[in-house]
């Protein structure tokens, strides 16, 4: 996937996983991997196997396949299925590409989370001795559903509704996307935040009362 680097002695690792802080993660080992001339690693790791991802998560992995690709990337390593220890994991991926620098979220989602834990870094810390970490922070500017602004996303679909989309939570056949709602909190109405893939971009609208009031107001970009 990538290009021939300049230096070999040095390679980097972004762990990443399901949540909207993927991009940030992998754009900063890119920075990093741009200045050292060195290969660029991306790891994510779950427990579930590929074929049992929902929609939303699906979303994440394919956006950050494609900004992989964007950024030409050495590899893109899923583990899914797995049952093993995450510190298990990303130590044989390190020794397998012959990581020295590590970059893991300070915020994370599901088992990332024990990454913030003293206990998780120490584990990581004695398992995997030959690399430098680096933790970073999450920006407060990053607003979404995991900040309490929205409810826990769900499956959802538009259908044509005249000249723009209504919001249905029922898949027939006259769905035109299919993708995640995320319902804005203290609302007895349909309001949020429509997401879905299209043309192999990540996508999203605001809904108001069911409705797409604007089909112009969708912007389609890689997370």
């Amino acid at each position: 996937m990538g290009k021939v680097k300049g230096r070999m002695d040095e390679s980097i690792l972004v762990c990443v996983y399901y949540g909207p802080n993927g991009e940030r993660l992998i754009r900063r080992g890119h920075k990093m991997a741009s200045i050292m001339d060195c290969p660029l690693y991306i790891l994510t790791v779950d427990p579930l196997p590929l074929d049992d991802f929902d929609a939303e998560k699906s979303e994440y992995l394919e956006s950050w396949k494609e900004l992989a690709e964007e950024l030409e990337v050495e590899e893109f390593i899923i583990q899914d299925n797995e049952k093993r220890s995450t510190a298990k994991v990303i130590k044989e991926v390190a020794h397998q590409y012959n990581i020295t620098q590590i970059i893991i979220g300070q915020t994370a989602q599901s088992r990332w989370e024990e990454i913030t834990k003293g206990s998780f870094m120490n584990v990581l810390l004695r398992e995997i001795t030959f690399v430098d970490f680096h933790v970073v922070s999450v920006a407060r500017s990053i607003r979404d559903e995991s900040e309490g602004l929205f409810e826990k996303g769900v499956r959802a679909y538009l259908v044509e509704d005249g000249s723009s989309f209504r919001i249905n939570f029922t898949l027939s056949k006259d769905v035109r996307f299919e993708g995640i709602f995320f319902k804005e909190i203290g609302t007895d109405f349909n309001n949020g935040i429509f997401k879905f893939m299209h043309n192999n971009k990540m996508c999203q609208v605001p809904i108001i009362d069911d409705q797409v009031s604007d089909p112009s107001l969708i912007s389609c970009k890689i997370e």
